[in-house]
């Protein structure tokens, strides 16, 4: 079909919690659901306990055309189904322009004695809002799954329409302004280290393999490498792991907001070699579920921008893990794609991406991060 679909993002609870009212607040906050603004997309928000007010499971797919819409809508529930939804939120983010009443008269012609307040309202009105037939297509799988549609809404020009409102206010030339201002969302975003980019393509580039490497950065790789050999010659594996965890720690501290330095060549090497241990590397996935998880996800995220192959495997595991204990499924995704670019052989890069598939909650996963990282404090002797 073409159409890009992205890993679902599933976000672990929030505190204090924010509350989202209602459609214009759910859409704007559909960048800091998924890490970047959608553009000609489908976002399907997973709502979930027994009042529906909780979002879940946040799944985006590139915006079909109609002929692809009931193959796509049916694929999209699909990979909703491992969160149980107790119901669905639809948005369809498009600049496409109202649908001409003829072409939405051609739709229903075959109904016309049917028709709701909505339909004939916008027949009177000459048009409607595009992506319905996207929306009918999504209803419709939604009920043979059991799962009832909440709410859908068009998000158009930084403008929201409710689908099913029959009130002049979602009239074709209205609909409400998203609310402006930094959001309780963002401002949660923020403290929980996710990062807003502008759009997919620059998260795609931030994580990309550099196409230069940095000057230095080959030599420093090599020569860290014959250093850490030569310690383990001298002084044996105990004293390697303990000097590459305190390396790892030093780089963490000094990624804290407000405390951020570049590290050198060097030091970035240091790292690199470091994490290749596997109890340094289990022990710096805890990293991921705890106060320093937004430090080290600014690490990760930073040596990618700087090693060769294969030292950015590990460094890739490692975000991944941290992106995805935050519920951020396409960070994950993306970190996952440059480790098995690397190093196809990676064990623990093939057992995220089959839970991050499943839909494993970031809960789960940051217990089994925090269980690893108590696994290699001992093996290290800590």
């Amino acid at each position: 079909m073409g159409h890009h679909a992205d890993p679902p993002a599933v976000h672990p609870a929030v505190h204090p919690a924010v509350h989202l009212a209602g459609g214009p607040e759910l859409a704007a906050a559909l960048p800091h659901l998924l890490g970047f603004p959608p553009v000609e997309s489908l976002v399907l928000l997973a709502l979930t306990g027994s009042d529906e007010r909780r979002v879940g499971m946040t799944l985006r797919v590139d915006l079909p055309g109609p002929d692809d819409a009931p193959l796509l809508a049916t694929e999209v529930v699909s990979r909703l189904a491992p969160s149980r939804p107790a119901a669905v939120a639809a948005f369809v983010v498009t600049e496409a322009p109202d649908v001409p009443v003829a072409d939405l008269a051609a739709l229903v012609e075959h109904r016309l004695d049917d028709l709701g307040p909505v339909e004939l309202r916008l027949l009177r009105a000459g048009a409607d809002l595009p992506g319905r037939d996207v929306l009918h297509a999504v209803t419709r799988v939604l009920a043979g799954a059991g799962v009832p549609l909440l709410g859908a809404w068009l998000v158009r020009a930084q403008r929201c329409w409710d689908y099913d409102c029959p009130d002049p206010c979602c009239d074709p030339a209205a609909g409400c302004p998203l609310p402006g201002g930094t959001s309780e969302l963002a401002a949660a975003a923020v403290l929980t280290g996710r990062v807003l980019v502008t759009d997919r393509s620059e998260l795609v580039g931030r994580l990309a393999a550099p196409a230069d490497l940095p000057p230095g950065m080959v030599g420093a790789c090599a020569e860290v490498g014959a250093h850490q050999a030569e310690t383990l010659r001298r002084e044996g594996w105990d004293e390697l792991l303990a000097r590459s965890w305190h390396c790892v720690q030093d780089a963490v501290a000094r990624h804290r907001p407000g405390s951020r330095a570049a590290l050198t060549d060097v030091e970035a090497a240091r790292v690199a070699w470091a994490v290749t241990a596997t109890e340094v590397r289990d022990r710096a996935l805890g990293l991921g579920a705890g106060a320093d998880a937004p430090a080290a996800e600014a690490l990760w995220t930073g040596l990618l921008r700087r090693l060769p192959p294969p030292l950015d495997a590990t460094p890739a595991v490692l975000l991944a893990a941290t992106a995805y204990a935050r519920g951020d499924g396409v960070t994950a995704a993306l970190a996952l794609d440059r480790a098995q670019a690397s190093r196809p052989s990676c064990t623990l890069a093939q057992l995220l991406r089959q839970s991050l598939s499943s839909g494993l909650p970031p809960a789960v996963v940051a217990d089994l991060l925090t269980r690893a990282a108590a696994a290699g404090s001992e093996q290290l002797g800590a």
